[in-house]
């Protein structure tokens, strides 16, 4: 394998996302009873510390492609069709149209029609947490629900629409701050019995028992640390990754393309809330389309393929983000 030495980037990339506000996941109105209340979503979680790329032996950056073995050929994007299959090597299959005549309607509003006590939703039902950040001067309110839900012990339970999915949603507080959690349905859960677990299990013996209790208690906490959980590979690979680039061991030239890093839309998030709360607008410049190459560059996939769907492009399901602007600017 060829060991050149790398433009120092990398290093870089960690101190420019402390450089900006993240952007809202999405954008919309908290309704119960009389009141409505503007908010932005942000997600709660990061990805992955550590992504690997896959690039060949020379640095070159790779991309997936479909191959058809019986014909011995590569697939374009505009040979794929999705199909649902139904046994005996057959397919339904699907259009775009067909999806999107299926989609629910666009709204821009979470509908609390019911609050719940908070320890009677299963955590299983937990999926992916947001914090959601009051927009415009809307804090009072804000904080009334955030305080609300917090002294009941409560949840709002809705659902709501975001990238053309409904999803079903908790409503709940910590610290004067509102979260919001996707539910799973309830045809996704597996219960106990359906993974095999028997319905009534034997009684522990009493000695057992209280030697089990004796060392949960050795080993209790007052308080629950989540600083203290790190991922040992993780650690142990930056570390690794860290030292081979330190040492231009196993270093390649060949840079991933910049439009194929997403940015960390969690960074200064609690600084944002901490803003928005205050009154204030959210610090740092708006993003200019115009200064990042264009009104497009700035949208997710999905806002570009509804652009493109209205311009009556065809074949925008298979395209990537790049190709969906590219197809977008030949239309205009």
């Amino acid at each position: 394998m060829a060991r050149r030495k790398a433009r120092d980037k990398r290093q870089n990339n960690g101190n420019d996302q402390h450089q900006h506000h993240p952007r809202p996941f999405w954008s919309g109105v908290i309704a119960f009873g009389l009141v409505s209340l503007p908010v932005s979503l942000f997600p709660a979680n990061r990805g992955k510390p550590v992504r690997l790329g896959m690039v060949d032996v020379e640095g070159n950056h790779l991309r997936r492609r479909y191959f058809n073995e019986e014909k011995n050929q590569m697939l374009e994007a505009e040979d794929l069709v999705r199909g649902y299959p139904t046994g005996d090597n057959e397919f339904v299959l699907i259009e775009d149209e067909d999806l999107e005549a299926l989609a629910p309607e666009k709204t821009r509003e979470i509908d609390l029609q019911r609050f719940v006590p908070l320890d009677e939703i299963n955590p299983v039902f937990f999926e992916r947490g947001y914090f959601l950040a009051p927009d415009s001067d809307t804090t009072k309110a804000y904080r009334l629900l955030a305080k609300a839900l917090e002294e009941t012990k409560r949840a709002g339970i809705a659902t709501f629409v975001m990238r053309d999915r409904e999803y079903l949603i908790a409503i709940l507080s910590e610290g004067g701050i509102l979260r919001a959690e996707t539910l799973r349905f309830h045809d996704e859960i597996r219960s106990p019995e359906q993974v095999g677990l028997p319905e009534e299990l034997p009684e522990p013996a009493k000695q057992q028992l209280q030697k089990t209790r004796k060392a949960i208690e050795d080993l209790s906490r007052k308080t629950f640390d989540p600083d203290k959980l790190v991922e040992t590979q993780v650690r142990r690979l930056r570390e690794l990754i860290d030292h081979k680039f330190a040492s231009h061991e196993d270093v390649l030239t060949e840079e991933v393309p910049e439009e194929d890093q997403e940015p960390d839309n969690v960074v200064d998030l609690m600084q944002v809330l901490k803003e928005r709360l205050e009154g204030q607008r959210g610090g740092g410049q708006k993003h200019s389309g115009r200064e990042s190459g264009g009104p497009d560059n700035d949208l997710s996939r999905d806002q570009l393929y509804e652009k493109a769907r209205q311009e009556g492009i065809t074949g925008r399901s298979k395209m990537t983000k790049q190709e969906l602007i590219e197809a977008l600017r030949q239309a205009s």
